[in-house]
């Protein structure tokens, strides 16, 4: 092994030194020598033991925040009714139009906007999701979920002006992949009626990821 300048430079005055005052034989300064390299061998040994432990950790804790992040991500969850307050008939329209729950009870994972109704799938996997129109006499309801603007279900209630109001409710299972939108409109020409109960509502959950 190729001894450092300073070190060389080192046993030189130390070798000077004692043959000045005869302390040191040539003897001992080959074994301080030797001792130095094997002191040497032992750091350089020790640096790659603790450089990989390092490389280790590293690696553990990249891991653990990879878990973290896909548990967290697996937690999703929503349910929202349409009016956060008072009463209110929604439509007609003269196009369909989708339908904002603004009365947020529970939004797990932040997936659901109630800026816009749009459900945006966080993670890929399989969704459950359920939504609930009310009509009022003599109104007709028709509602639709839309699955990145291509319909899924619908529920539809048709009533005459003798008829009492009425509900309707559908549900579906689809595999959604990341960022996937899921929305509800209200058919053109059609009405849906909300109030504190929340009769009209939008509910999804994700079953497990893909």
């Amino acid at each position: 092994m190729k001894i450092p300048a300073a070190l060389n430079m080192f046993l030189l005055l130390c070798y000077g030194a004692s043959l000045a005052h005869g302390l040191i034989t040539a003897e001992k300064l080959n074994n301080i020598e030797e001792r130095l390299r094997v002191t040497e061998t032992i750091l350089g040994e020790l640096k790659r033991q603790n450089e990989a432990l390092m490389s280790l950790t590293q690696a553990s804790e990249i891991k653990l925040q990879s878990l973290q992040a896909e548990n967290t991500a697996g937690k999703v969850a929503f349910s929202a009714g349409l009016l956060d307050s008072g009463p209110q008939l929604s439509g007609p329209f003269e196009e369909s139009r989708t339908l904002v729950y603004k009365k947020i009870f529970s939004n797990i994972g932040n997936a659901y906007d109630s800026n816009t109704g749009i459900f945006t799938a966080p993670v890929k996997g399989v969704y459950y999701f359920r939504f609930y129109g009310h009509s009022h006499v003599g109104n007709r309801m028709a509602v639709s979920l839309y699955k990145n603007n291509e319909q899924q279900c619908s529920v539809y209630f048709h009533k005459t002006m003798n008829t009492v109001n009425g509900n309707g409710s559908n549900g579906v299972v689809l595999t959604l992949e990341k960022a996937d939108k899921v929305h509800t409109e209200l058919w053109k020409d059609s009405w849906v009626y909300d109030d504190e109960a929340s009769y009209t509502s939008f509910s999804g959950f994700m079953l497990f990821p893909l």
